[in-house]
């Protein structure tokens, strides 16, 4: 749909523009008060307009002509849409806004073949997980990250292999695959899930990122599927010992799938060395929100955030 633009009772959705971020940055810098955590959408909006046009559509909604709402669509394989960002002018909630941005992505991605649109939604985030059961969108599954520190000298206890065939047999067959869906971390699109293939344990194995561990047979695996660098915020910086504006290095893991809390230990160790060995100060391992895998992790003294994220999934095909 490139710039086409669509108009829904008084709600215009067109593609969204770098001159419009002064009005998105002013609505979203309080999309969240009274918690802890800052909205990501003033940092990330310029790269969101850059890029491949042909694989993601950003797009705005205007009222009386007025910017009063945002939101991204981004294709993530053939099939598979991933939408994003969706934030409303408080001022212009209620007439229709997320209605008409939504379907304007919904259309964009059908369009393009895909046939499911999923989204994530914080699972304290009452007014968008409405919204986004309003839109069709379906429970699909819940996750937590596991963050177990960077340590060079982190112990697995048991043999490591790089084998991609054992770690998608052992996938496949597990209740953490059942459980997500078959759904990692993408590893193209940072904060997306996407249908975890057997190819993607292949190129993690190549690029020296996949970590099975057996120990009498395969007792799990997780996989590397990205490194990158990130501004500390004012309200992180006395969680994470560096001051805000200094930079910190993550290294962010598609999924961590075991058998048991002994096998837990050893996978998340694998990840604490590999994560020291790439230089990264944060990790974060992407595991099924199920009461044994957070226990797991736990018994293990490893970090766990303090709430699920959870994933909605809408399909395309009958709209």
């Amino acid at each position: 749909m490139g710039a086409v633009t669509r108009t829904a009772d008084a709600v215009r959705v067109r593609a969204a523009r770098h001159d419009d971020y002064d009005a998105v940055a002013a609505f979203t810098r309080g999309t969240w008060p009274g918690r802890d955590s800052t909205d990501y959408i003033p940092r990330v909006y310029h790269d969101w307009i850059d890029g491949d046009e042909g694989r993601k559509r950003t797009v705005v909604a205007e009222v009386d002509g007025e910017v009063a709402g945002l939101a991204q669509a981004v294709l993530l394989s053939d099939w598979e849409a991933w939408n994003q960002g969706m934030r409303v002018h408080p001022d212009y909630r209620g007439r229709g806004v997320s209605v008409a941005v939504t379907e304007d992505l919904f259309e964009w991605a059908r369009e393009r073949g895909a046939t499911v649109a999923r989204n994530m939604v914080f699972s304290w985030n009452e007014a968008g997980l409405g919204q986004s059961r309003s839109m069709g969108y379906a429970p699909a599954t819940e996750f937590r990250w596991a963050r177990p520190e960077p340590d060079p000298d982190a112990d697995p206890e048991a043999d490591v292999t790089a084998d991609p065939d054992a770690a998608w047999r052992f996938w496949t067959d597990s209740d953490a695959h059942d459980h997500l869906r078959g759904l990692a971390l993408d590893d193209d699109e940072s904060w997306a899930v996407s249908r975890l293939a057997r190819a993607d344990l292949r190129a993690a194995a190549d690029d020296d990122g996949l970590f099975v561990v057996q120990d009498g047979g395969t007792r799990g695996f997780a996989h590397r599927v990205r490194e990158f660098e990130r501004e500390v915020d004012a309200d992180e910086s006395d969680d994470s010992g560096t001051g805000a504006g200094e930079t910190e290095r993550w290294a962010e893991y598609g999924v961590g799938a075991w058998a048991d809390a002994d096998s837990a230990g050893a996978v998340l160790a694998a990840v604490a060395r590999d994560a020291a060995a790439r230089g990264a100060d944060r990790t974060r391992v992407l595991i099924p929100e199920t009461v044994e895998t957070v226990s797991d992790a736990a018994a293990c003294r490893v970090d766990v955030s303090d709430d699920p994220d959870f994933v909605m999934a809408a399909d395309l095909t009958g709209r």
